[in-house]
Formats: structure tokens, C-alpha cells, sequence
């Protein structure tokens, strides 16, 4: 079993527009794929469908682009932040149900309104940083290969023998590091704007953490404000 992850802050984000919520789930049986959705995340799909657009209040979507917008990066069209695609498929009847602990990663995103990541701990290792793309960085999201450009935005990295490889952001997760079935060890980012109260942060990653360790059958479940 992996232990808890740690997540430092790259200096160049400081002063930082972000917090972040870092979860963990240890000592998973499996991740198989989910026959459907969870009791709570169907209950949240149907309050969803009944609110509309305005599920997601305006200013909390203002916030959040605004956390995202640096230098070449733009929080808008196929660069918008994930949890503004969930609610879309939730308004369109095509969310994405994958496995326990990409579906508890989705359904907190949906809730709150903040994009949120989550990552295979045997993939990434307990090393995690909070840091900024560089100009030509990228990495594939995708089974058919599509890149995502890095320039400017929020990244998580793992760590590569001597350097920090990025493997998630608040748009797309990397191919290399995403939860599958073989996973047992998992760790989530979630990403929030340093404006908003401290206190939904701290519900949205203690509710992620109860649903690895509730539903997902976690051993050991956790989280922390970074």
C-alpha cells in the first residue's frame, strides 16, 4: 500500500489565486467498472437536471475561470475548467459513470462547482507538486493520443527520478496516471479559488474522502487544505 501522499507548492505560483483540497484513499479491494451510478451521485444527477444552468452559481463559475486565467492561458471553449463540462453532461444526460473513485472524483466536482483531479497513486507516486505549465509542455489525455497544451496552467507533477513530470490540471488528466481497474491507492486534487470561504473546500474534500472510504471500500481515507 502507497502511503498518504504530500503535495508541496512550486514558489513560482506564489502569490497564489489557489487552494487546493488533497484527498487520498488507501488499501482499495479493486476499481472495477461501475454498473451505474451511486445512490448520491444519481440524487445529485436529478437535482442537476431540475435546477438547470443555474445549478452552478455565476459567481462561483467566475471564480474559478478567474483562478485559472494566466499569461497564455484562457479558461474558456475546449480550455474551460472540467467541473463546467460535468455539468453539461449532467444537463445532457451523458455524465460519465467510470469507476468508484473517478465517479466520487466526479460527483464532488459537479456539487461544488470546482474542477477537481484524481490519479492512480502507483502510477504517480506520494510525491505530488503544485505548479505552472511551461511553454511546449504537454501531455496525453486520451486512448487516441490527443495532447493537451500545458503553457500557463495549473498542473499537478509527479515525481520522475530527478525532475516533475505534469500529469493533471483542472482541465484533463494525463493518460499515464489515471485510475483504472488495477488501482489501489488513489489520490484527488481538488481545485478551489483562494476567494472562496475555506469552509466548502474543506466539505468538498471531506466528502471526497468519505465516499472512497464509504463506497469505494478505502482502508484508509484522508484529506488535507494545501
Amino acid at each position: 500500500m502507497t502511503g498518504v501522499p504530500e503535495l508541496t507548492v512550486d514558489p513560482s505560483l506564489e502569490p497564489r489565486k489557489i487552494r487546493v483540497g488533497l484527498v487520498w484513499g488507501l488499501g482499495l479491494a479493486s476499481c472495477p467498472p461501475s454498473a451505474g451510478p451511486s445512490a448520491s451521485l444519481a440524487a445529485l444527477l436529478g437535482q442537476v437536471a431540475a435546477a438547470g444552468e443555474g445549478f452552478l452559481a455565476p459567481e462561483r463559475k467566475a471564480a474559478v475561470r478567474n483562478m485559472l486565467r494566466f499569461g497564455a492561458y484562457k479558461p474558456a471553449g475546449r480550455s474551460k475548467p472540467s467541473s463546467e463540462y460535468l455539468l453539461a453532461a449532467a444537463l445532457e444526460g451523458c455524465f460519465p459513470i467510470v469507476n468508484g473513485p473517478v465517479d466520487a472524483n466526479n460527483e464532488v466536482s459537479l456539487r461544488w462547482g470546482y474542477p477537481a483531479s484524481v490519479f492512480d497513486l502507483g502510477k504517480t507516486g506520494p510525491l505530488l507538486q503544485l505548479s505552472r505549465g511551461g511553454p511546449g509542455e504537454s501531455f496525453v489525455f486520451n486512448p487516441s493520443g490527443q495532447e493537451i497544451d500545458l503553457e500557463d496552467l495549473i498542473v499537478i507533477r509527479r515525481r520522475v527520478g530527478d525532475a516533475w513530470e505534469a500529469c493533471g490540471n483542472p482541465v484533463k488528466d494525463a493518460m499515464a496516471t489515471k485510475v483504472f481497474e488495477a488501482a489501489r491507492d488513489v489520490a484527488g486534487v481538488v481545485y478551489a479559488p483562494l476567494t472562496d470561504p475555506k469552509a466548502d473546500l474543506e466539505a468538498c474534500a471531506d466528502r471526497f474522502a468519505r465516499i472512497l472510504r464509504e463506497d469505494c471500500g478505502a482502508r484508509e481515507a484522508g484529506w488535507k487544505i494545501v
